[in-house]
């Protein structure tokens, strides 16, 4: 017998499961690796065997869904019991009890209406059936638990070795907010013990740099519960690291030929009926009502460039033409996905949005491209590009959505840039690149975006003046290369572990003078830094010198400058340079010459 990968397809094309081999089960021909295709079975299948050892410890418990998601899996259900965080070690061990059974998993099919009838008393299958169109349902069953699933699964438990429950959280019903609160188990499973062992120890390190917890600590950012959920403050720290970014994008902008503009953030929601984003996206938006009319706050800031756009005639002499805002956007997100700043319902995006002929559409993509690799190389990011297609819910014609997705995949292949399709991921008025980046700690986020857009031009009759003396509609790019201040700030801070490069810290330099008699020389540094943008702070507290050295080294600042009476009558510094991990004296001006330099480097 040849050995059984599972994760991959047989012969006949479908993907090895239960169904395939249990009648030939032999646990030593069986075997797993690492690739997503195997680590969804095995994830999907874990998620099965927490809700068994679950159900056999709580015996009234009521299941939801168990999917797998990109950190690993988790099942939302119901008990009478109390599930927390000192209950995970429980249910591990119940679930090691059960991998001993070596348990078949099997599939069976039954009708929907059967299937309404078996589940007729447990309302969660009730909501779940109730979701699924087939007439045909499967259902996978080990041991005494047994749950609406399409797999695939693994054959037997006995294969479920290496995996870790990692939290314990509350889920809406369906993600619905004014639905009953669920619990959620989140946990993660591997093929392998030791790439279990070393995702945990990311988890570990992933704690330590939570922007949640850095951004307290660095005193960057707060929230508000009783200002409102999802708004975030920014502390005078915060706002200079992002005066900083804001300031290296725009000179960024600038010398690549963007024009910055700005539109008004509440437009008359006959502009967003125009724009399709009220039947597409109204569930997402705030509306109110003005003067006995109805406005929408802006989710996006596409209908503001439109409309400067066709303020005045344009001719095609005049494209490519390019706009830029920091533009603040409001969302409705629902409570329960709100992340600190990772997920909020108010940011500035870093938009901008490019009017271009047809034929321009490859070239524009191109130079966007060249923005992007410039922006993530400076921050240490590896990226990767994924073109989405025409989502469910759209606007325009599948013609015209044909011509602007192959644009982006003729701009891609010719210039031989490596990319993947997500089929049904695009905006809503267009397809899209999406640029998923790649941090310190291995994790992907989602950041830039590239979107063409044949449709709002022609909604909002927008033209140009062609060559021939015609009326011609441009293309609209949709572009943002941080996708916002908030979201890239957030990945920054883990990304970096609080120690920003010299370029954006909000605090370059902590000067600590030894006693009140340093003081003055150490503000007379401070203004010296702050001629050439670095912004310091002096460390003149009545608290003792270690003190006041720990508490800045805590900042996590690029240099802490020590200033005693040497220092002072030599116009000398002793520096702690923490990107060097070195101590070393440098005379006023060399370090005044280092940092100039250090500053170069931040430009992109």
């Amino acid at each position: 017998m040849e050995k059984i990968v599972i994760g991959y397809k047989d012969s006949s094309g479908n993907l090895i499961d239960t169904q395939s081999i249990k009648d030939s089960v032999n646990l030593s021909e069986v075997y797993y690796d690492n690739t997503p295709e195997a680590l969804e079975i095995i994830r999907h299948s874990t998620a099965h065997l927490m809700a068994q050892a679950i159900l056999e410890l709580y015996g009234n418990a009521q299941f939801f869904v168990g999917p797998v998601v990109d950190e690993g899996f988790y099942y939302d259900f119901r008990a009478e019991t109390k599930i927390g965080e000192e209950d995970l070690k429980t249910i591990e061990n119940k679930m090691k009890e059960l991998i001993k059974k070596k348990s078949i998993i099997e599939k069976y099919e039954i009708s929907k209406s059967e299937a309404l009838s078996k589940f007729g008393d447990d309302d969660l299958k009730q909501a779940v059936l109730s979701r699924i169109p087939d007439e045909v349902v499967s259902i996978y069953k080990q041991g005494n638990f047994e749950d609406l699933c399409r797999g695939p699964h693994v054959p037997t438990t006995a294969l479920l070795h290496n995996f870790k429950l990692t939290r314990v959280a509350g889920a809406y019903l369906g993600g619905d907010e004014k639905a009953e609160m669920l619990t959620r188990i989140y946990g993660v499973a591997f093929a392998d013990k030791e790439s279990l062992k070393a995702h945990l120890k990311m988890i570990e390190e992933a704690k330590k740099r939570d922007h949640r917890k850095l951004g307290n600590e660095l005193e960057l950012f707060m929230f508000n519960e009783e200002a409102g959920a999802g708004l975030p403050f920014w502390l005078p720290k915060g706002a200079r690291l992002r005066a900083k970014l804001e300031a290296l994008l725009h000179k960024a902008h600038r010398q690549r030929g963007y024009e910055p503009v700005r539109g008004p953030e509440i437009l008359n929601a006959n502009m967003w009926r125009t724009s399709g984003h009220y039947a597409c996206y109204g569930e997402n938006m705030y509306l109110t009502t003005i003067d006995d009319q109805e406005y929408g706050i802006k989710p996006m800031n596409c209908i503001g460039h439109i409309q400067i756009f066709k303020q005045s005639s344009k001719s095609y002499r005049d494209l490519p033409l390019k706009y830029y805002e920091y533009g603040v956007v409001h969302r409705h997100e629902k409570s329960g996905v709100l992340h600190g700043l990772l997920r909020v319902r108010e940011f500035t995006q870093d938009d901008a949005h490019i009017f271009c002929t047809p034929e321009q559409i490859k070239s524009v993509v191109l130079e966007v491209v060249e923005f992007v690799d410039s922006v993530m190389k400076k921050f240490g990011f590896e990226y990767t590009m994924e073109i989405s297609t025409k989502p469910e819910k759209a606007i325009g014609d599948d013609a015209v959505w044909e011509i602007a997705t192959q644009a982006l995949r003729d701009a891609m292949d010719e210039n031989n840039l490596p990319y993947s399709i997500d089929e049904g991921g695009g905006a809503f008025y267009g397809p899209k690149i999406d640029v998923k980046i790649t941090d310190a700690l291995g994790r992907k986020w989602q950041c830039g975006t590239i979107q063409v857009d044949f449709n709002l031009p022609e909604r909002f009759e927008v033209e140009y003046v062609d060559e021939d003396n015609t009326r011609k509609q441009p293309v609209m790019i949709h572009r943002a290369i941080l996708g916002s201040f908030e979201r890239f700030i957030a990945i920054l801070t883990e990304h970096f572990a609080g120690e920003f490069p010299l370029f954006i810290a909000p605090t370059g330099v902590i000067f600590v003078p030894i006693s009140q008699s340093h003081v003055a020389y150490a503000k007379e540094l401070q203004k010296a830094m702050m001629k050439i943008d670095i912004d310091s702070e002096v460390y003149d507290k009545n608290d003792s010198l270690n003190k006041r050295i720990r508490n800045a080294e805590k900042q996590r600042v690029p240099y802490v400058v020590i200033i005693g009476d040497e220092e002072v009558t030599n116009k000398t510094l002793a520096i702690r340079d923490r990107r060097t991990k070195e101590q070393y004296n440098l005379t006023q001006d060399e370090f005044m010459v280092k940092l100039s330099n250090q500053l170069q480097e931040g430009t992109i």
